[in-house]
């Protein structure tokens, strides 16, 4: 069975629902999962004097508690990896890089060498650094030697009006906590159902299924 981990940060629960639709989507493909958060790194009000994306971030931050957080043991066991993060000027959100920065070890021992990524992004706005996000992530996977697959335009899906970035599934809050399009959390069960076909087809190429 394709093992895959679902690896987030969300501050206000737009990754989380895209997050928890890509589990539920992959589980469905046939893939065993696991969905992880990454620490929260913050550890009192975020955005000084903005009382409503505090209560936000707190609410949210409270919600989660009984979702594990992420280890370096779930990218070892995973076979496929679905990384979700909101954009922050441009980049991926200091809590998924510092969890990407202490894989160190296990990209050593080339551990996460053939595991394949695919990611996903939520922003404020409409051009709010969505796909500059994604590729900051795909560098990482580069140097691990992973193998990207994207979501591309390979879904009808992928061109309704809310979706269309073919590097991972794109959502825009507008500043609204959990304001996720429902075409958004269908963009990203074709994403995910993609990553599980993918993987089980390079496991049965390289013989590691």
């Amino acid at each position: 069975m394709t093992k895959v981990a679902v690896i987030y940060y969300s501050s206000q629960g737009n990754v989380h629902k895209l997050a928890v639709a890509a589990a539920a989507a992959a589980e469905k493909a046939g893939a065993e999962v696991r969905l992880r958060r990454t620490a929260e790194l913050s550890t009192e009000t975020v955005v000084p004097g903005n009382d409503a994306w505090n209560k936000a971030w707190a609410e949210h931050l409270e919600a989660v508690q009984d979702i594990p957080e992420a280890a370096i043991e779930d990218l070892e066991w995973a076979d496929a990896v679905l990384w979700g993060t909101p954009g922050r000027y441009g980049l991926p959100a200091a809590s998924l890089k510092h969890f990407i920065d202490q894989t160190l070890p296990l990209h050593m021992r080339r551990g996460l060498v053939n595991k394949v990524m695919s990611s996903f992004t939520s922003t404020a706005t409409l051009h709010g650094g969505q796909e500059s996000t994604l590729l900051a992530l795909n560098n990482a996977f580069y140097h691990w030697g992973a193998i990207i697959v994207p979501p591309g335009v390979a879904d009808a899906i992928q061109l309704a009006p809310t979706n269309g970035n073919p590097y991972g599934v794109s959502s825009v809050s507008r500043n609204e906590a959990g304001n996720v399009d429902d075409d958004n959390l269908a963009a990203i069960e074709y994403q995910a159902r993609r990553t599980v076909e993918v993987t089980a087809a390079l496991q049965r190429g390289l013989g590691t299924a």
